[in-house]
């Protein structure tokens, strides 16, 4: 079974006419996100994307757009900060209105 993190909404842009199909995306994507399809990189696995910007800091031509930190890898991060297991309430995911990854 494929993890999902984000069940009612995400952040995640693809500008397919900006893309120029380098495979950037596909290569940094920690959950295999993106496939290049006809020399361009689609949304494969949209309910994969934890929303940690890889992505779109490695896009050479700012074909793609995240608001990183929002989702589940903003949940992991401010759980390691904390001491705390991972948590998708207050700053980041449900109830922030920012997101609803891990929800």
């Amino acid at each position: 079974m494929t993890a999902s993190y984000i069940k009612n909404g995400e952040t995640l842009v693809l500008d397919s006419q900006a893309c120029i199909g380098c495979g950037a995306c596909v290569d940094v994507c920690p959950h295999g996100v993106f496939i290049l399809e006809a020399g361009k990189a689609r949304i494969d696995r949209r309910g994969a994307c934890m929303e940690c910007g890889a992505c779109a800091r490695n896009c050479p031509v700012a074909a793609l757009a995240v608001e990183a930190g929002v989702g589940c890898a903003g949940a992991i991060i401010l759980g390691k900060l904390r001491g705390t297991a991972p948590s998708c309430g207050g700053e980041a995911g449900c109830g922030s209105g920012k997101g609803t990854a891990c929800c």
